[in-house]
């Protein structure tokens, strides 16, 4: 998205804020302060929303001073395995934080639906998809184990425990799955490999953590199916790839993934649902024409994907606008 706004004529320069949102502590959230009021009076600020939503007060100063944008990819309080009482306070952040910004951009139709919500008007808001770049047609064909793909930081969001516990139930089929994702939540990381080695299924997870882009668009080449059984996603940006490389997908009906994955190029089934995920896996294991069927219906939908060009215009119009 940068390289594309400076062709479009911008100069972004990039602050980063720190790590740790949106649960800083005290030092990261005062070194952030410190370097968004840095920024000389009157340039436009762009802020992530894994910062925005948790700096309300922060948000209401800079406002008064710079043109104000939030990037929101989902809201807070829809992360998984947060507790009631934290939903409850984050929702209250994000909802004051976005009352202050200029100009909101979102990732998707879903997204933009839930800030109505916290009543952000509609005319503030632009829905900017992710760009995909569509990569070259390829054939699979390769002996031995299926080969599922998953990718995705390693939250409980992601819904890798629901994925375990239904890939315990096909020990009887060949498949090996490959999960990349930065463990962003140690605690998260750990439970999975000992969810893993629980159902004793080492052996065919593997497990590589974050990777390259080389890597991965690797990985997206020489599997044969896409698995990810999120609880919720704003847009979800590993379902697009995975189609922009012809890999047939099951996912699950949460959030913006139905605007992403269309029938013809993957199965949704409900979140959290292990039943059903076990049978969507059986049968695209067990049968080769299923699974390239939906991967050509998976190269016919990259088509109809965004590009990176075409996002950085809906999102450099909606800075455009704010003065």
């Amino acid at each position: 998205m940068i390289s594309e706004l400076r062709e479009l004529g911008w100069r972004p320069e990039v602050l980063n804020l720190g790590e740790g949102f949106p649960r800083p502590n005290a030092l990261t959230r005062a070194s952030a302060r410190a370097r968004l009021n840095g920024v000389p009076k009157g340039r436009r600020i762009v802020i992530d929303g894994l910062a925005f939503g948790v700096m309300p007060q922060e948000a209401e100063a800079l406002s008064v001073t710079h043109p104000l944008i939030a990037l929101v990819h989902h809201p807070l309080a829809l992360e998984s395995g947060v507790s009631e009482a934290e939903a409850v306070a984050l929702r209250e952040s994000e909802r004051k934080a976005l009352s202050f910004a200029h100009a909101v951009v979102v990732n998707s139709r879903t997204t933009a639906r839930a800030l109505a919500e916290y009543g952000v008007p509609g005319e503030r808001i632009t829905v900017a998809p992710p760009g995909t770049d569509c990569a070259p047609s390829i054939q699979r064909h390769h002996s031995g184990p299926v080969a599922l793909l998953a990718v995705g930081s390693i939250v409980p969001r992601k819904g890798y425990d629901v994925l375990v516990q239904a890939l315990a139930g096909l020990i009887d089929l060949p498949w090996h799955l490959t999960i990349v994702g930065d463990d962003r939540d140690p605690a998260t990381a750990v439970r999975l490999r000992a969810y893993i080695a629980h159902h004793k299924l080492g052996p065919r997870v593997s497990c590589l953590g974050a990777v390259q882009p080389s890597r991965l668009a690797q990985l997206y080449a020489t599997s044969d199916l896409f698995v990810l059984p999120s609880r919720y996603e704003g847009f979800g940006m590993a379902y697009a790839e995975a189609i922009a490389h012809g890999l047939p997908v099951i996912g699950t009906t949460a959030g913006a993934i139905p605007d992403t994955v269309s029938a013809e190029a993957g199965v949704l089934i409900p979140p959290d649902d292990v039943p059903a995920l076990a049978a969507a896996l059986r049968r695209l294991i067990e049968n080769a024409e299923d699974r390239a069927s939906l991967a050509a219906g998976a190269r016919k939908a990259a088509g109809t994907l965004p590009t990176w060009a075409e996002s950085a215009k809906l999102f450099s119009d909606a800075i455009e606008r704010v003065v």
